[in-house]
């Protein structure tokens, strides 16, 4: 659960998936690869699910009802390679419409009001922008997969290059769409400065690369999406995961680029740093109460184990390591140390209880069930090594008689 994420934010679509969308995909899909959830910050490559979302909507109903059956679209017939055939003819479409927004007021407003957008004119031309380019951004996903397997440095910088930086609008999409899958963002990061021969953002700005450093700051904004923490059944595996790739993210920029501290990018890593670890302290703080309760036995009711109280110990001891190894990209230090410590207090406590019940009550399977939980806890906030000399112990306390 706390392995190193390898990509993260929009996955490309399957073979099956491309030839058949579901209803909820904008444009079937085509312009995946630059969506990301809405958030505080706007970016040039970046697109906002909510727009793409409403623009489909404005598409399907309103612009080109002879082009694309709504029935179809909600039913899942009309898939992608439907949609391509008329492309071109939505485009048109789109243009003509929003050139006359942009010179009529009313025209304007009434396009307002279709999308339900203040911002209607601005998403519109970028998601177009987007699926205009759609072509493009399947082969810049080809293009950040295969830039994991490039090791040597001058071949990365050769292919870092062949990006259209002089275009910046399409170099953003594409940086956008190969981001999501480059393993490790500090290679491409340290390629672009070797290119700009400084390390500064001004620097690696003026050398074409602003919309990789913009392209950093959408995928790391986005892994917010990814952390709802909140109640019994929230995924903290893929949190982590996320939490790992916003910190890939974020240290590929802070640890390699000089930002001025009026910066626009200072300004948003400041930003999104803290709303991170808003959302991460409140779990924090709860770990160790968890722990204490899924491991406590019951005074005078029967000796039942609770196992989502269970799941949500073990699940917060994962959530802690990785805030561990994420930890230089949060503000968290304060709370973490607090958790950190208190939770190899009592877990070092509890392993010892349970390892005295079990000597005392070999056949107690609820003392057995805490125990065996208590030392996957112990591998995850120790480490193996002492995992295995608790695990010893349980088989020797076990066969006692």
């Amino acid at each position: 659960m706390n392995q190193r994420a390898q990509t993260a934010g929009t996955s490309p679509l399957g073979a099956k998936d491309r030839g058949r969308s579901t209803p909820s995909q904008p444009f079937q899909g085509l312009i995946d690869a630059v969506l990301i959830a809405p958030g505080q910050f706007s970016f040039e490559g970046a697109v906002g699910a909510d727009s793409a979302a409403a623009c489909w909507t404005w598409v399907v109903r309103d612009l080109c009802p002879d082009l694309i059956s709504a029935e179809g679209v909600a039913n899942g017939n009309f898939g992608s390679a439907d949609l391509e055939l008329v492309v071109p003819e939505i485009l048109l479409r789109v243009k003509s419409t929003l050139d006359a927004s942009g010179s009529d007021g009313e025209a304007l407003r009434r396009l307002r009001a279709q999308l339900g957008r203040d911002d209607a004119l601005e998403a519109a031309k970028k998601t177009m922008t987007a699926l205009r380019h759609r072509a493009l951004l399947a082969k810049a996903q080809s293009f950040g997969k295969a830039l994991n397997a490039i090791t040597e440095e001058q071949a990365l910088t050769v292919a870092l290059q062949s990006m259209p930086l002089q275009e910046p609008k399409v170099a953003a999409l594409l940086f956008q769409a190969a981001l999501g899958h480059v393993a490790n963002p500090t290679r491409l990061i340290l390629a672009a400065i070797k290119l700009s021969g400084n390390a500064s953002e001004v620097a690696v700005q003026r050398q074409g690369f602003g919309p990789l450093i913009e392209a950093c700051l959408a995928h790391a904004q986005d892994q917010l999406s990814h952390l709802d923490l909140n109640g019994p059944f929230a995924d903290v595996d893929r949190a982590c995961r996320s939490l790992d790739r916003f910190h890939r993210l974020v240290r590929a920029l802070t640890g390699y680029i000089e930002f001025p501290r009026t910066s626009r990018s200072t300004h948003i890593l400041a930003t999104i740093t803290k709303q991170v670890s808003d959302r991460v302290e409140p779990r924090l703080r709860e770990v160790v109460t968890d722990i204490n309760q899924a491991m406590r036995r019951p005074r005078e009711a029967p000796d039942r184990v609770d196992m989502d109280r269970l799941l949500g110990a073990i699940n917060g001891v994962y959530l802690l390591a990785t805030v561990r190894d994420c930890r230089d990209s949060l503000a968290l230090n304060a709370i973490f140390d607090q958790a950190w410590n208190q939770s190899g207090q009592a877990l070092e406590i509890h392993i010892q209880r349970s390892l005295e019940l079990l000597r005392q009550a070999p056949e107690d399977e609820a003392t057995g069930t805490r125990l065996d939980a208590a030392i996957k806890m112990a591998e995850v906030r120790f480490n193996g090594e002492y995992a295995d000399t608790l695990r010893r112990a349980r088989a020797a306390a076990g066969r006692r008689a």
